[in-house]
């Protein structure tokens, strides 16, 4: 995933960039939901590398325009996705993931916490291309993770993002 614009609306952080890259579980589990296949969705993210500004104030506005990485990981346990089209070679999907990010450092903000809360959706469409293969493409995201109000203000982070994957279908 990349990162290519933020906004606030759950968070108070702005001029960040995430990048992240991970593993992710997909089982068809609970049958139909508005014509589209009900799928339980898990991700593991052992590479979230987020551009943070090197100097912020407790808001998590930036008091300087240079960033630094810092390096990451994130699990979500918890989601779900609708696939349309679930037979065809050209299936449009949504998806909703909820889960953690760790940090090493606080980051966003001086009184941040160093485990954080994360939410994302998004829409897009996976491509068949062999009967095992497809290709995913994650058109339009919203990332989102803060530290849920543990202090007084809510450093965070909501980012647009767009994705890409290869999705590997196991069994007969």
């Amino acid at each position: 995933m990349v990162s290519y614009g933020n906004y606030k609306i759950l968070a108070s952080g702005h001029d960040c960039k995430l990048y992240t890259a991970g593993v992710e579980y997909d089982r068809h589990s609970w049958g139909r939901l508005l014509g589209a296949r009900f799928d339980y969705v898990a991700e593991v993210l052992p590479v979230v590398i987020l551009m943070d500004p090197t100097v912020a104030d407790q808001w998590g506005n930036p008091k300087s325009p240079n960033l630094k990485a810092v390096h990451g990981l994130g699990a979500s346990p918890l989601g779900f996705r609708m696939m349309w089209r679930s037979d065809k070679a050209l299936k449009p999907y949504l998806l909703v993931k909820g889960g953690l990010l760790a940090f090493p450092i606080k980051v966003i903000a001086t009184n941040a916490s160093y485990v954080n809360i994360s939410f994302q959706s998004g829409i897009g469409v996976q491509q068949r291309i062999t009967k095992r293969l497809d290709l995913r493409l994650g058109l339009f995201g919203d990332f989102h993770f803060s530290d849920a109000f543990v202090v007084p203000v809510n450093p965070g982070l909501d980012v647009m993002n767009a994705s890409m994957g290869i999705s590997y279908h196991f069994g007969s």
